[in-house]
């Protein structure tokens, strides 16, 4: 059997496995049909949890560990990546959602302030240059932690400071800027989010995603009215002429953090224009005789934003091959091959309960991945001629 070349290139799989760990999973399974061949790893974020990490490891940068102010208020062990030239700070790993207790998951009193305290340790570093990555929040205070942190005052009507948390920016009279750190306006600041996901409105962050965070319904319309009201007074007092901080494509990123940074500043971009860029996707995906990739779920929603249908998009585009394995197969998961993938398949043997599919998705994995490229060499040695006596 000749030496193949694979690129692995998975999103995590969320609660069970970082991108990186299902990145080796793979990697198992496909040497344990082909032993010997070259696989070169290439563990993808979306911005969300697991992006620092993901990036050092695959653009030779190192992670700086550092505690800073987490969502609800009490100090958190956290860290940013340092790549060459680059600071890339994680809004998940200090404001994530897995971050709030279940008991306190209250999207009107979290905060963002832990974000600008990494941003403030990255330029500390002397760097210029620092990727944020949205994704997986667990706050709603449309960035106003962050820029609190980073020495911008929000007063009320009787000139107070107002407490940190989204429900309290309804209360917002004016934002006093003299503070704001100087080294902000010497750096570019590059924010990689969602471009569908924007601050206000009928879609804004508060009624989409506010629910998922722990918002009733009272909460979810006093949230949207707050960053409403918030959006209006940044663009008075703080944001650029001209910049549209209610429906700007980002602006809801992370609970309204795209907004918040924006006004700053910071240049909101699509996430993979920007993320992919540390990697060299392309040029790595077009070395390999196959590309796999690997998500929680493939559904509908894969060929939408998804790091497999991003994967996929770009390895078809080289002609190059690709399977695409998930945890689970969900309603419109065929329409993945309209946009690149050749192949994909489940990954659980048999059925199992959640908690153990969750604790045991290396193994499955890597025992899917085998399984699949065994079926692909079966077929490859059916398809060439046989030589018979």
């Amino acid at each position: 059997m000749p030496p193949y070349r694979f690129a692995v290139a998975p999103s995590g799989l969320k609660e069970s496995l970082s991108a990186s760990a299902a990145a080796d999973a793979i990697a198992e399974g496909l040497l344990r049909a082909a032993p010997g061949s070259h696989i070169d790893l290439l563990p993808l974020v979306d911005g969300g949890e697991g992006t620092a990490e993901a990036l050092a490891a695959t653009a030779g940068g190192r992670l700086v560990h550092r505690t800073a102010t987490g969502p609800v208020g009490s100090p958190v062990p956290t860290h940013f990546a340092l790549l060459k030239g680059t600071a890339v700070v994680e809004m998940a790993a200090v404001a994530g959602l897995s971050l709030v207790p279940p008991g306190q998951r209250d999207p009107g009193a979290t905060t963002t302030y832990g974000v600008g305290e990494l941003i403030t340790a990255a330029l500390d570093t002397g760097v210029r240059r620092i990727l944020v990555g949205c994704g997986d929040s667990g706050t709603s205070d449309g960035g106003a932690g962050a820029l609190q942190a980073l020495g911008v005052r929000l007063l009320d009507a009787d000139g107070r400071d107002l407490p940190r948390g989204g429900a309290a920016l309804r209360r917002l009279h004016r934002i006093d800027a003299r503070g704001l750190d100087p080294r902000l306006a010497e750096a570019e600041v590059l924010v990689a989010c969602n471009p569908f996901n924007v601050l206000c409105g009928p879609r804004g962050v508060a009624r989409v995603f506010g629910p998922q965070k722990g918002a009733g319904p009272a909460l979810v319309e006093e949230l949207s009215t707050a960053l409403d009201h918030w959006a209006g007074v940044l663009a008075r007092d703080l944001a650029p002429t001209g910049i549209d901080l209610r429906t700007g494509a980002g602006t809801g990123a992370s609970g309204g953090l795209g907004a918040g940074l924006a006004a700053v500043g910071a240049r909101l971009l699509p996430r993979f224009d920007v993320l992919l860029d540390h990697v060299d996707l392309d040029a790595r995906l077009a070395r390999a005789d196959l590309v796999v990739t690997a998500e929680g779920a493939l559904d509908r929603q894969s060929s939408r934003g998804k790091i497999p249908g991003e994967v996929a998009r770009r390895a078809k585009a080289l002609g190059i091959p690709v399977l695409a394995l998930a945890g689970t197969l969900g309603e419109g998961a065929h329409e993945v091959r309209l946009i690149g993938v050749d192949a994909w398949s489940g990954i659980l043997p048999a059925p199992v309960g959640l908690p153990e599919a969750l604790a045991r998705g290396g193994e499955f994995l890597a025992d899917a991945a085998e399984r699949a490229l065994r079926m692909v060499l079966l077929g490859s040695r059916m398809a060439r001629p046989a030589v018979r006596p």
